[in-house]
Formats: structure tokens, sequence, C-alpha cells
């Protein structure tokens, strides 16, 4: 057979064109359509979660930009927002209360309508009883815990575990916070003010050691306190250098929550993310709550009223918010 005779003819070019080409579109679509997939797989958070801060529910005259019976409303209106949400839960950052025991049994049935778990942190107002009546009122497991969701770890801490107001006069956990207190106040320090608090020792071992389980579970890290202890201010808890080294050393750690200071803070240091949020109590009609989503690389904050949307990228090395409100 001739070298010519076994070059394949016109029609057998066009096939075999044509099935290559049937070929190269059918990988090309089903490459886009499985990018398109990822992206939109991507587009969506893994959960969401609520966020409220500083409630602060009293029976009482308004005092300053504290403005204690419209807590109820404004309650009602965020409870009303977060039900539209399939959240995977919902959390406080403690001061639910400003001070008369009574006030929980008013403002917490309000609380409790939201749907889903709720979780609560303690904050210095919510001790109108001893400790452990305020963890029996607020149901929670302990006065700080950890829970997890979907490869993420959730840590709550006691910021007021060595303080005036938590703990009785004269008790081993009273004299540790005079002798933190005492050696703040002696040094000048803004946050040496007694409606502060810190994290006792055997809190802070807890702390590693949950973190260093979670940093080997590969888990990403959010802690949530009632006190800020980044940037410096007033209202930072005692020994918040103390916990930010370890949150630091973790490597884990993404974010810290807080409330307490009503105003709203907000910074960035080595890689953690620092949050807190604005108090609800404040201002007559204005609210302040989140829908916080959780993405595999980044958390963004729906913010609602005075709260601002931000976005934290999750990068162990550095992370950037993007103010977008």
């Amino acid at each position: 057979m001739s070298i010519e005779s076994r070059k394949p003819g016109m029609a057998q070019k066009f096939m075999f064109m044509g099935a290559s080409a049937a070929l190269g579109l059918s990988l090309f679509a089903s490459t886009s359509v499985s990018a398109e997939r990822n992206e939109q797989t991507d587009k969506k958070p893994s959960f969401e979660f609520g966020l409220i801060a500083d409630v602060q529910y009293c029976d009482c005259d308004t005092a300053g930009v504290r403005y204690y019976r419209n807590s109820i409303s404004k309650l009602q209106e965020a409870t009303a927002e977060l039900n539209q949400h399939n959240l995977a839960f919902t959390v406080q950052t403690g001061d639910i209360i400003d001070r008369n025991v009574e006030s929980f049994d008013t403002i917490l049935p309000y609380f409790n309508k939201i749907e889903g778990p709720k979780y609560s942190v303690l904050g210095n107002h919510d001790f109108a009883v001893p400790t452990d009546e305020v963890i029996d009122i607020l149901d929670m497991e302990n006065q700080y815990y950890d829970f997890s969701e979907k490869g993420w770890r959730f840590i709550v801490l006691d910021t007021n575990d060595l303080s005036f107001y938590a703990n009785e006069a004269g008790s081993e956990k009273y004299q540790q916070a005079e002798q933190m207190y005492n050696g703040l106040k002696a040094t000048g320090a803004t946050n040496a003010q007694t409606w502060n608090g810190g994290v006792g020792s055997e809190q802070m071992t807890w702390l590693h050691n949950v973190l260093q389980k979670s940093a080997q579970k590969h888990e990403k890290v959010v802690v949530i306190g009632h006190h800020p202890v980044y940037p410096a201010n007033e209202h930072n808890a005692w020994n918040d250098a103390e916990i930010i080294q370890e949150l630091e050393s973790a490597g884990n750690v993404v974010a810290y929550f807080n409330g307490h200071n009503h105003a709203g803070n907000y910074s960035e240091k080595n890689g953690i993310s620092y949050v807190n949020f604005q108090g609800m109590l404040d201002t007559p009609d204005t609210n302040a709550y989140s829908v916080i989503q959780v993405f595999k690389d980044r958390l963004e904050i729906d913010g609602f009223g005075r709260e601002q949307d931000r976005t934290i990228e999750v990068n162990t090395s550095r992370k950037q918010v993007q103010e977008t409100k």
C-alpha cells in the first residue's frame, strides 16, 4: 500500500477534527461548570451566627446616652432580623442587665425568642448575684467554656474572674484582684478601673490547653470575652498583655470579639483582629447587633444599626480588614 493510500481522506479529516472539537468543548464545559461550582461554594458561608453586645436592660430612667428601657424594643427588633437567618448560634457578649437581679426575669424571655442555640458571656453588670447564681440564670455550663462549629473553635473567656464585683471581699480571688489592680494603679495604667477585671491563673492554663488542642486539630479560633484586650484602652481587662501573648503564641487565633466599651473599637495586631462591638444600650432608637458569616478564608461581619460591616481575612501571617460602612 502506498504512503498516500494510508493518509486519511477529507471526510475522515473532518470527522477527526469534529470529534476533537467536540471533546475540547466537552472538557471546557466540564471545567467551566466545575469552576463555577467552586466559585459558588466559596461564595456561600460554611455557617453564620448572631452577636449582640451590652443589652444592659434595666427598668430605670435614661442616664446620659444609656436608654435602659429601650433595650427591650431593640432586642425585639434584633430578634426579628436574626430569626430570618439560618444561624448556627447566637452569642451575647455580656451585660445583658444593668443592675437589679429582677431584670433577668424581664429581658431573658426576649433573648430566648432568638431561634437556635444561644451562648452567654459574663459581663461586669451581670453580677447582681454571685457568680454561681449568674451562671445558672444564664444557663451557662461554666463561667468560661468552649465549643466548636465546622472546623472553628469558639473560646468564651470570663474576664471578670479576678475582680472586686464578682468575688466576695476577703476571698482568695478578691485578694488576687486587689494585687493586680494595685499593681496597675501604681504604674498609672488607664485600665486600672474598678469596673474592669482580669483572667486568673487557672483560667489562663485552661485557655492555653484549649488553644493547643485546637491547633493540633487545625481549627481556626475566635475568642470571645466581655472586656477588650487590644488596643490599649481604659476598658481593657487588667491582664490584657498576658491574654494577647497567649492568643498570639497559639498561631491559629483569627479574632477576639468583645463588648464592654459601648462606643466600639477595632484594631489588628500580629495577624489577630480585635473587634469591640458597639453596645445595644446606647442611643434612643438606633440599634447595634451583627450577623457574622464564616467562610474558609474570612469572616464577614454584617453590622446592623451603628455596627460597622467588616471583612476579616484569615491569614496566619497577615490579615487585612476592609471597612465597607
